[in-house]
C-alpha cells in the first residue's frame, strides 16, 4: 500500500474556489471584531473639525483630547515650530507645560525628545529657548519615573553645551548647590552628580575649584553607594576640567579612597576612572600610587572580588601600555602571565577542577568567563605592543592560537575583527599567523566570517607581501592553504540565508588578482562567479559576482582564457533563454565599461548589446535603452564610425517598431539624451581630457598584458626547445651506450670462443686487452681537453657527469656519437655556439675515425 500524504494540497479549479470562500468567511468573522474596537461615542469624541488650523487643532487636542492625541501634538511640536514659531510659543507651549504635570510616561518621553529636536535643529534662538523651554526641562528633571528623569537629564546635558555661561550659572549651577545636599532625595543627588561632570568642562578652573569641587567632595562621601559610584564616574570629566595640578592634589586622593570603598561598584568605578586618567598622572604618581592599587585589584580579582574581573580584562591593554615605562622586568612578566591566565579562563581544567576549584560552573560564571576571554581578544593588539612584535612567536602565539580556536563565537568574532591590526603589527612576521587566518575563514559561524571579511584584502596583501624580511618560500607556502579556505568560505556563505555576508565576500574577493596567479583565479574562481550569476536568486549577490568576474577578466594574463570567458558571457547571459540572465548581461556590460577601455568594449560587447534591441521581453529593452548613452560614450570617431551607424539603425528600429508604451517613452527620452551627447574623437580633446587620459591608461595596461603573455609564450617555447634538445641528446647517448655495450659483449664472446681451447689463445687475449686499454686512454685524452675548452660550461659538466658513470668501452662509442651530433646541425649551434669548439670537435672526430679503423683491424686479426 502507498502511504497517504495529507499535506499535499490540490490546486484544481474547484478546490481553489473552495479556499477563496474559506478566506472570505474568515474576513467576515474578523470585520465585526475590528469595528467593535471603538464605539460610536468614542469615534465621535476623537473626531476633530477639519476647518481648524494646525495651531487651533493642537490647542484643542491638548485641552480636551485623549492622551494619545496629546502625545501626537507633543511629537509634532518641531513641525509646528517650523511653520509658525510665534503662535506655537504663545499658545501651544503653555498648554504642553500644563499637560506635562499630569501626563503619563509616554508623553513625558515624547516631550523630552521633541524639546531636544527643537534645540538641535535651531528652530529658535538660544535666548528664546532658555526663556521658554529650559524651565519646563528643569521642572520635570526629578520625575518619579527613572526612565523619564534620565530622558529629561539627557536633554538638559545637551542644552548646557549650547547655553551661555551666565545662563548656566544662574539657572543651573546656583540651584544645584541645594539639590546636592544630603537632605535631598536620592534621585536629586544622582542628577546633581551627572550635571557636575558636565559643568566641569563649561567653566574656568578657578570657578570649578571655588563652586564645583566642594560639591564634588561632598558627593564622593555620600552615604549611599549609588551616589558615590555616580560621582566617581564623573571625576574623569572634573579632572579634565580642572587640569593636572588640581587633579593630583584633589581628584587622586578621592580616587584612592574610593578604590578602597566597601561597595564593589564603587571600587569598580574608581578603577576604571584611574585607568582613563593615566595620561594625566606623572611617573611618580603612577609608580607610587596607581601601580600598587592596580596590583591589589589584580590579586583580589581571582580571590575575593570577581566582580572586577570583566572590567579588569577590558582595560588591561590600556593599563599595561600606560604603565609600561615604570614596570620592572619582573612586573612586566607578571602582568603578561596575568593576561595569559585571563585569556584561558574557564577553559583550563586540572584534575577535574577549574581555577577556582569549583566542580560545576554556574551559567552566570560561564557568561562572565566568556566576557573575560572576549575582552582579552579585544586587547590582543595592545598586548603585542606591550611585549614587542619581535617576541610574538615566543610570548603570545600560543594565546593567539587559543583565542582563534575558542569554543565561543563572541571570542572568535572579536579575534576576527582585530586580525588585521595583529597582521599590521607583526609586519614581516605575519606569515606566522597564516594558519589562524585559514581557521577563521573556515569557521562554522558566519558572524566570524563576516567580521574577518571587512579587512580581507588588506590581510591577504600582508600575507603575500609581508615585509622585506619575509622570504618567498613563506609566500608560496601560504597560497595552497588559502585558496581552498577562500572557496570553502564562499560556498558556506552561498548556502546560508545571510545574503549580505555573501555579497560582501564576493566584493572583497575582487582583490585576488593582486594576491594569487591568473591561472589559479581562472580555474578556482572565474567559473564559480559565472555560476553565481546564472543560478543565484539574490540580485545584489549576482551584481557583486558580475563585478568581481569583470575584475578577474581585467587582470587575466592569457588571451585564450579571456576569449573563453567573454564567449560564455555572451552566450550564456547575453543570449540566454531567461530574460533575467539577459538583464544581468547588461549589468555586466556596465562593469565592463567601468573597468576596461572603450576599444575593448567596442571590440567584444558593443554588437552583442545592440542585439538585445530585438529582445522579446520589454524589461530587457527598457534597461538597454537606459544603457545606450553609456554605450555611445565608448565610441571614437572615425575609428568606430561603423558601430555608430549600427547604433543609429537600432534606435530607428526601436522608434518605428516598438509597441510597448513604457519602452517607447524611455526610447524617446534616450534619443533626446543621445542627440545632446558629443562623441569623442581619436585625438585628445580639452573637454574629454581626463576621461581620455584614463581610457588611454586602461588601453595601455591591456596592451601590456598582451605583450607580457607573448613574452611568456616565447620564454616557454625557448625553455621547451632547450629541454627537448637535452632530452634527445640524453636519449641518443643512452641508446648508443646500450649498443656499444652489446657490441663489446659480442666481441668478447667471439674472441673467447675462438681462443679458449689453447693457452696461446689466452695470452693473445691478454695482449689484446692491454693494447685496447692503452688505446682507449690515448683516444680519450684529446676529447677531455676539448671539453674543458668548451664555452658552454653547463653542457660540458653535464656531459662529463654522464660520461663518468659509464664503462671505458662504453665511453668510446658514446663520445664519438655525441660529438658527431654536436658538430653538425642546429642543435649543435644551440649547445656549443663557438666556431673554435666546432673545429676542435671536428679534429677530434677525424682522430676517432682513424682510431676506429685501426681498432677494427686489430679485432679482425
Amino acid at each position: 500500500m502507498r502511504p497517504i500524504i495529507f499535506s499535499k494540497m490540490d490546486f484544481s479549479h474547484s478546490n481553489i474556489f473552495g479556499y477563496i470562500e474559506d478566506l472570505q468567511e474568515l474576513t467576515i468573522i474578523e470585520r465585526p471584531v475590528r469595528r467593535s474596537l471603538k464605539t460610536p461615542e468614542e469615534i465621535e469624541r476623537l473626531t476633530v473639525d477639519e476647518e481648524l488650523s494646525d495651531i487651533e487643532r493642537a490647542v484643542y487636542l491638548l485641552s480636551s483630547g485623549q492622551d494619545i492625541q496629546g502625545t501626537s501634538v507633543v511629537a509634532n511640536l518641531p513641525v509646528l515650530m517650523r511653520q509658525n514659531p510665534a503662535e506655537t510659543l504663545r499658545r501651544v507651549l503653555p498648554k504642553i507645560r500644563e499637560v506635562l504635570h499630569v501626563a503619563g510616561v509616554e508623553m513625558q518621553l515624547t516631550a523630552a525628545v521633541s524639546f531636544l529636536t527643537v534645540l538641535q535643529e535651531e528652530l529658535v534662538s538660544i535666548h528664546t529657548y532658555s526663556h521658554s523651554f529650559l524651565h519646563i526641562i528643569l521642572q520635570n528633571l526629578e520625575h518619579r519615573d527613572a526612565g523619564v528623569s534620565n530622558a529629561w537629564l539627557e536633554t538638559l546635558l545637551a542644552v548646557i553645551e549650547a547655553l551661555p555661561k551666565e545662563t548656566v550659572r544662574h539657572e543651573i549651577l546656583n540651584p544645584l548647590v541645594s539639590k546636592a545636599q544630603l537632605s535631598q532625595t536620592l534621585q536629586s543627588r544622582l542628577v546633581s552628580c551627572k550635571i557636575m561632570g558636565k559643568l566641569a568642562n563649561k567653566f574656568e578652573a578657578h570657578i570649578i575649584k571655588r563652586e564645583v569641587l566642594p560639591l564634588v567632595k561632598s558627593l564622593c562621601q555620600d552615604m549611599e553607594y549609588e551616589v558615590r559610584t555616580c560621582m566617581c564616574r564623573q571625576l574623569e570629566h572634573v579632572a579634565r576640567g580642572i587640569g593636572t595640578e588640581l587633579t593630583k592634589t584633589v581628584v587622586l586622593p578621592e580616587l584612592v579612597e574610593l578604590a578602597r570603598d566597601e561597595g564593589s561598584s564603587v571600587r569598580l568605578a574608581a578603577f576604571e576612572t584611574l585607568v582613563n586618567l593615566l595620561g594625566m598622572f606623572d611617573a611618580d604618581d603612577r609608580s607610587q600610587t596607581v601601580l600598587p592599587l592596580v596590583k591589589s585589584f589584580c590579586e583580589k580579582s581571582f580571590k575575593a572580588d570577581e566582580s572586577i574581573l570583566v572590567s579588569l580584562s577590558f582595560h588591561l591593554g590600556k593599563l599595561c601600555n600606560g604603565l609600561y615605562g615604570i614596570f620592572t622586568p619582573e612586573q612586566h612578566l607578571r602582568f603578561l602571565e596575568f593576561y595569559k591566565k585571563l585569556s584561558t579562563l574557564g577553559l583550563q581544567q586540572e584534575n577535574g577542577h577549574n581555577d577556582n576549584q569549583l566542580h560545576l560552573q554556574t551559567l552566570e560564571q560561564e557568561k562572565k568567563y566568556i566576557s573575560v576571554r572576549k575582552n582579552c581578544a579585544y586587547n590582543f593588539p595592545a598586548m603585542i605592543v606591550f611585549v614587542d612584535p619581535k617576541n610574538f612567536n615566543l610570548e603570545l602565539y600560543s594565546i593567539f592560537f587559543c583565542l582563534c580556536h575558542d569554543p565561543e563565537v563572541p571570542v572568535r568574532y572579536t579575534m576576527a575583527i582585530s586580525f588585521f591590526e595583529v597582521a599590521k603589527l607583526l609586519n614581516s612576521d605575519v606569515y606566522t599567523i597564516h594558519k589562524e587566518l585559514v581557521t577563521l575563514l573556515q569557521d562554522e559561524s558566519l558572524e566570524v566570517l563576516d567580521a574577518l571579511v571587512g579587512h580581507l584584502p588588506e590581510i591577504l596583501e600582508l600575507m603575500t607581501n609581508g615585509g622585506e624580511n619575509s622570504g618567498s618560500e613563506s609566500k608560496l607556502l601560504s597560497i595552497p592553504d588559502l585558496i581552498p579556505a577562500l572557496t570553502a568560505a564562499e560556498q558556506r556563505a552561498a548556502t546560508s540565508l545571510k545574503w549580505r555576508t555573501h555579497e560582501k565576500l564576493l566584493q572583497k574577493y575582487a582583490c585576488l588578482p593582486h594576491i594569487i596567479s591568473s591561472d589559479q583565479i581562472y580555474y578556482r574562481f572565474i567559473h564559480r562567479m559565472l555560476t553565481i550569476i546564472l543560478t543565484n536568486n539574490v540580485l545584489p549577490v549576482q551584481k557583486a559576482a558580475a563585478r568581481t568576474l569583470c575584475v578577474y577578466l581585467r587582470y587575466n594574463r592569457k588571451q585564450e582564457q579571456r576569449h573563453e570567458v567573454i564567449q560564455k558571457l555572451i552566450e550564456q547571459l547575453g543570449q540566454g533563454k531567461s530574460y533575467w540572465n539577459r538583464l544581468r548581461f547588461l549589468d555586466t556590460c556596465e562593469f565592463i565599461m567601468e573597468l576596461f577601455s572603450k576599444s575593448f568594449f567596442c571590440k567584444y560587447f558593443f554588437l552583442p548589446v545592440l542585439e538585445l534591441t530585438h529582445d522579446p521581453v520589454a524589461n530587457v529593452r527598457m534597461k538597454l535603452c537606459c544603457l545606450l548613452p553609456k554605450v555611445k560614450s565608448t565610441l571614437k570617431i572615425p575609428t568606430d564610425k561603423h558601430l555608430l551607424q549600427q547604433l543609429e539603425l537600432c534606435i530607428r528600429k526601436l522608434l518605428c517598431q516598438e509597441k510597448d508604451k513604457d519602452v517607447l517613452t524611455i526610447v524617446k527620452r534616450t534619443v533626446l539624451e543621445l542627440d545632446r551627447m558629443e562623441i569623442s574623437v581619436d585625438a585628445f580633446q580639452k573637454r574629454f581630457y581626463e576621461n581620455d587620459l584614463l581610457d588611454q591608461e586602461k588601453e595601455r595596461q591591456e596592451h601590456l598584458l598582451l605583450e607580457m603573455e607573448q613574452l611568456e609564450k616565447e620564454k616557454q617555447k625557448n625553455e621547451g626547445r632547450s629541454t627537448n634538445i637535452n632530452d634527445k641528446m640524453f636519449e641518443k647517448k643512452r641508446r648508443d651506450s646500450k649498443t656499444s655495450s652489446v657490441l663489446a659483449k659480442s666481441i668478447n664472446l667471439s674472441v673467447s670462443g675462438s681462443s679458449s681451447g689453447t693457452p696461446a689463445g689466452k695470452e693473445e687475449k691478454k695482449s689484446k686487452l692491454v693494447r685496447s686499454q692503452s688505446f682507449s686512454t690515448q683516444v680519450l685524452h684529446p676529447k677531455y681537453s676539448n671539453i674543458d675548452k668548451c664555452p658552454n660550461k653547463s653542457s660540458a659538466t653535464g656531459y662529463t657527469s654522464s660520461v663518468s658513470g659509464m664503462g671505458k668501452s662504453c665511453m668510446l662509442s658514446f663520445s664519438d656519437d655525441s660529438f658527431r651530433t654536436h658538430s653538425t646541425g642546429n642543435s649543435g649551434n644551440a649547445a656549443f655556439p663557438s666556431s673554435s669548439s666546432r673545429n676542435l670537435f671536428n679534429s677530434a672526430d677525424q682522430k676517432n675515425n682513424g682510431n676506429k679503423e685501426s681498432q677494427s683491424r686489430k679485432m679482425s686479426m
